[in-house]
């Protein structure tokens, strides 16, 4: 009772409870902190027939726990030698894999030990699951998805329409945190949140969010969101004294991600969400991969968004944003050339 109870407490814009087109769904890194909570969220959507869960130790128990539950769908897990088989016949690909941000980690740190984590995956992906839509969860995501965009490349595989950066966490938090400081239902509040998906690279467009607009003009009160909504990562590490990162956020914000793509592969119509991809919108820059409002349809990315009227505030935020955003993506590259 407990499983269903959680999941009507769920927001319908959130998860899908319409009738299914279902679809085969792969884990990489299920075992882990956001992996475990994902394959949890991801077994309670009814779009969602088969899910495939694989990481290098705890993948076959965190299957077993999660079958249990009375809901549809399959579930397999697969331990270190058997990544080719939880990847065939995947569609959809969510990658959480990679070790968490702690208290005094340099994004160096982080990049050093992820980067080849994701590299690995990727290569495997190319060859079993060529056509899958790829989600790339894994930190830090401005220098992943290049990193996965680039394996593909060599390989021959690379769709930009199939590639995302998840995002949504800066979403869930900025709608959460204006809610908070304007006294609005959080359900209710949207902020398009674009640019990258680490500290200053993420830059949340306040003036086109209506709770916002007696906001704007309190500097100080406007200056303090914008920075909670960049930075709001290091209270989470902060607050679990060592012992994590944003686990179970970001593990409602992926899966939240992954709904919205899931109902646009089955032809629902009119889905636009903030994600991390392959952008003509600053390429002119040297930028290639940026976050903006896409629509999603049953092919993956179908438009990309330009990013309409912008406040000056936010167009000094995107001129902070984007040289390190084009650090970070230059990074990817070199690292996987």
């Amino acid at each position: 009772m407990l499983a269903r109870t959680t999941l009507r407490a769920i927001p319908r814009r959130a998860f899908s409870t319409s009738a299914p087109r279902q679809t085969k769904v792969a884990v990489l890194g299920a075992g882990g902190g956001i992996g475990q909570p994902l394959s949890l969220l991801l077994k309670m959507n009814p779009l969602v027939s088969s899910l495939s869960l694989y990481d290098i130790r705890g993948a076959p128990g965190v299957a077993a726990d999660i079958s249990h539950i009375d809901f549809p769908g399959e579930v397999n897990g697969y331990p270190a030698d058997k990544l080719e088989d939880a990847l065939t016949g995947a569609e959809v690909i969510v990658i959480p894999a990679g070790v968490p941000r702690k208290p005094g980690m340099t994004r160096d740190d982080l990049f050093n030990t992820n980067a080849g984590i994701v590299r690995d995956l990727a290569q495997a992906i190319s060859k079993t699951a060529p056509k899958a839509h790829v989600l790339i969860i894994s930190n830090p995501v401005n220098s992943t998805v290049p990193i996965v965009a680039s394996v593909f490349e060599k390989a021959g595989t690379f769709d930009p329409k199939r590639l995302f950066g998840v995002t949504t966490l800066d979403v869930v938090r900025a709608s959460r945190f204006l809610a908070t400081v304007a006294g609005t239902n959080p359900q209710e509040t949207h902020v398009p949140v674009v640019g990258g998906h680490s500290g200053v690279t993420i830059i949340p467009l306040l003036s086109q969010a209506k709770e916002a607009k007696g906001i704007i003009g309190d500097k100080e009160t406007y200056d303090k969101l914008v920075y909670r909504i960049q930075y709001g990562g290091d209270e989470v590490v902060k607050a679990k004294d060592g012992a994590g990162s944003a686990t179970l956020s970001m593990a409602f914000a992926g899966a939240k991600f992954a709904n919205s793509l899931l109902r646009a592969l089955k032809g629902e119509k009119g889905i636009v969400v903030p994600t991390f991809v392959k952008s003509p919108l600053f390429a002119k820059e040297g930028i290639d991969f940026f976050s903006s409002n896409v629509e999603l349809g049953p092919n993956g990315v179908e438009k990309i968004h330009e990013l309409g009227q912008i406040s000056p505030a936010e167009e000094e935020l995107l001129k902070a944003a984007l040289p390190e955003l084009k650090k970070n993506i230059e990074k990817g590259i070199k690292f996987a050339a």
